[in-house]
């Protein structure tokens, strides 16, 4: 009995086993089914993730350069600093570490140095110490320099954990200069203002890629599948910006801004003939390589293209052309200045409407007087023509100018009172660039042209030019001859030096042509009555013009004294044009008015080449040349290759780093020939007086060499030898010398 109950329970436990192992094979079965069968798609795709590897390749950037080649953007070579925390760690060197980085990082302070203590430890939510860790934003694409200096103190104090990883990012060699103009690229790869982002389709490449197949440790399996797609490179864009143009612009803003502290201070300079932008400069400015380093959100602005203001008397040259050109100005014509009533007030002349009696309208012009421009532009002219000048000028709508964020400005003429105002430049607003149009309309013969700053776009692998940009003539505005009449006229307000406005403007060998403008700034809704916006507009030479030029101040510190304005602006406009003629070869006017004939040649390129090799090329083309530190390669050169310059003028060689070659000797150098010096040795010159050097000093502030010029010309230096010469002979014949033997 009992062993027939065994059995039993035997049977039971077969075939409970018997069943669960059948119900695991169907299981397996199944499962086998659904993962080759069901899910197969799915893990494939998860199987090719894992083994295939997709390796982003990056492309370059397109560089920015000026009209000569000079380099203003690029992309360079960086790195990001990380450390490993498990390594630091384990070794005990946290606090060696942190030294060597903390000066190299500029990483000192109570709470940059709590920064990197927490990332030199960081550990996960387990207790262990982090792989590693990017040191941000400190170590973020650092540059070469800093990464060769890590390097270094990596070696000498035998370290580990530190780690260097490559990266790119975009650089600006000048540093500050031309900041406006380009904008910059963050670290992160956001493009802001300027060219950068007006160019960023062309500029910016798209990346390649590059796939293969890898082991679980991510290296490459052999013979595996690899697809490239190559990256396609940026464009790269030739400016029209001349940067040692853009440095006379960007230097004598400065010395005006350091010394008046205005809220803000402009200058544009172009080629009058084709609106090319030769310089364009603002101050508070910012340096692009160090974008996060600034004091105010101002220093980002443009004012050249952003700002809108009220012009002034600058203003005034439109109204004078439209009078000239429907041949209501006659020079000789007389009116009574002062004051004159018009619907809605009585107008009065700067002067607190004293005027200066019954004058000409030629006197009007150049004493800037309001009541003329009225009688000019409000009663004869009338609204409409008036109007009408101003839209062909191109004030009230924007110039295209391939920047950023352009103003339009406003022309409101609804009252006769705006009309009577407008003449002279109040109750409307212009923008910078409209104003340098124009100007350059009157000195180019009549046209009003667009302004330009980009000559070619160029593609950066081979050089090739895809695109160039020629002048573009928008309209005709006035005749030639009312052209030249109106210059003629802007020239008698720098060159009478008794009442001309401009006469701080004038310049000894180039006839210069311009007008001052002194505009109250409206502030909380009302004009202010101490504070001013001057400028100052014109160009040169007036027979042929080469440079047209603008300078605006905002609210510079004079005192509350509306006359010391012009003292603001002209001489920054007289050293911008000065140095500028002088840099371009336009040669000065004899006293006869006629220039000394020249030939002109081109300057072969000697970049790179020994020196023994730049001076014989140069002596082939009948050049001299003056060689700038004890290299044995030619690293710079001035004139620039392809310049047109003067047949025997000399040359200078850079065979050295500028920052190792000291300040030569320029004594007896002409001021053209020392700002080339200056340009090439990247030190700032400031310049007294004119023609040739006659006393030098240098200073130091920081790491910047700053070269102060006295100058004379060949006139003032026979003067002051005559008088010394006069002064040895007094003293000579000077009886209280003479010994008189009584013996």
């Amino acid at each position: 009995m009992e062993l027939k109950i065994m059995n039993k329970k035997s049977k039971v436990r077969s075939l409970l086993f018997g069943g669960v192992f059948t119900l695991l094979f169907f299981g397996l079965i199944y499962q086998v089914y659904s993962l080759q069968i069901v899910q197969s798609p799915t893990l494939l795709q998860m199987a090719q993730d894992a083994w295939e590897k997709n390796q982003e390749i990056p492309a370059q950037r397109g560089f920015i350069y000026d009209r000569n080649g000079e380099v203003l953007a690029q992309d360079a070579e960086a790195y990001t600093v990380a450390v490993s925390p498990r390594t630091i760690n384990e070794n005990d060197i946290v606090f060696e570490v942190m030294d060597a980085l903390t000066p190299l990082l500029n990483m000192e302070g109570v709470i940059k140095q709590e920064k990197l203590h927490s990332i030199v430890t960081k550990q996960k939510q387990d207790g262990t110490f982090y792989g590693q860790r990017e040191i941000r934003n400190e170590g973020w694409k650092i540059d070469t320099t800093t990464a060769d200096q890590i390097r270094t103190a990596i070696d000498e104090k035998e370290l580990t954990g530190i780690h260097l990883i490559p990266e790119v990012k975009r650089t600006y060699p000048a540093n500050d200069l031309a900041s406006h103009v380009l904008g910059y690229v963050r670290k992160d790869g956001e493009v802001r203002l300027g060219l950068e982002a007006y160019f960023e389709d062309v500029l910016n490449g798209t990346p390649g890629y590059r796939s293969y197949q890898s082991d679980s440790k991510y290296y490459e399996i052999p013979d595996s599948k690899v697809t490239y797609t190559p990256p396609e490179n940026g464009k790269s864009l030739k400016l029209t910006i001349d940067e040692n143009i853009q440095l006379f612009v960007e230097q004598a803003i400065e010395t005006a801004y350091e010394q008046y502290k205005p809220k803000s201070i402009t200058a544009i300079a172009v080629d009058p003939h084709t609106m090319e932008i030769l310089g364009m400069a603002n101050l508070p400015n910012y340096n692009p390589n160090e974008y996060w380093d600034f004091e105010s959100e101002e220093d980002f602005k443009n004012h050249a293209v952003v700002s809108q203001y009220e012009p002034g008397s600058t203003f005034k040259i439109v109204t004078l052309a439209a009078a000239v050109e429907e041949d209501l100005f006659d020079p000789d014509a007389t009116f009574q200045s002062g004051s004159i009533q018009v619907p809605g007030g009585r107008l009065k002349d700067h002067n607190n409407g004293a005027g200066w009696g019954v004058i000409s309208y030629l006197e009007g012009l150049k004493r800037s007087s309001n009541v003329a421009f009225v009688k000019l532009g409000y009663e004869q002219l009338g609204k409409d023509k008036l109007e009408q000048y101003m839209n062909d000028f191109g004030f009230g709508q924007p110039t295209r100018v391939e920047l950023p964020g352009e103003a339009s400005g406003k022309i409101r003429l609804k009252w006769d009172s705006e009309v009577a105002t407008a003449t002279y430049g109040q109750g409307i607003t212009v923008t910078t660039i409209q104003q340098i149009a124009a100007i350059s309309a009157i000195a180019n013969g009549g046209k009003l042209l667009k302004p330009q700053i980009v000559k070619e776009i160029i593609d950066t692998d081979t050089g090739e030019i895809i695109e160039s940009f020629s002048p573009e003539v928008v309209r005709q505005v006035i005749s030639e001859e009312t052209a030249k009449e109106v210059g003629l006229y802007l020239e008698q307000v720098i060159s009478d030096q008794s009442i001309g406005t401009g006469r701080l403007a004038y310049m000894d060998g180039y006839r210069a042509a311009g007008k001052t403008g002194t505009a109250n700034v409206v502030i909380d809704g009302k004009y202010a009555n101490d504070v001013w916006l001057n400028s100052f507009i014109g160009f040169a030479p007036v027979e042929d013009p080469k440079i047209a030029l603008i300078v605006v101040a905002d609210q510079p510190d004079i005192g509350g004294n509306y006359k010391l304005g012009s003292s603001v602006v002209a001489p920054v406009f007289k050293e911008i044009m000065l140095n500028s003629l002088r840099y371009l070869g336009v040669a000065t006017k004899s006293d006869d008015g006629f220039s000394q004939e020249e030939i002109m040649i081109e300057t072969p390129n000697v970049k790179n080449l020994t020196l023994l090799a730049a001076k014989n090329e140069f002596e082939k083309n009948g050049l001299t040349y003056e060689v700038l530190g004890n290299g044995t390669q030619v690293l710079e050169q001035f004139p620039t290759a392809g310049s047109e310059v003067v047949l025997g003028q000399s040359g200078y060689l850079l065979t050295e780093s500028p920052e190792k070659i000291p300040v030569p000797d320029l004594t007896n150098k002409s001021l053209r020939d020392v700002l080339q010096i200056c340009l090439l040795l990247e030190v700032e010159c400031q310049v007294n007086g004119s023609a040739y050097v006659i006393d030098q000093e240098v200073k130091f502030e920081g790491n910047k060499r700053i070269v102060i010029l006295e100058l004379q010309t060949l006139e003032q230096q026979k003067q002051a030898n005559l008088e010394q010469s006069e002064e040895n002979d007094q003293e000579n014949n000077d009886p209280s010398d003479q010994i008189t033997d009584d013996s």
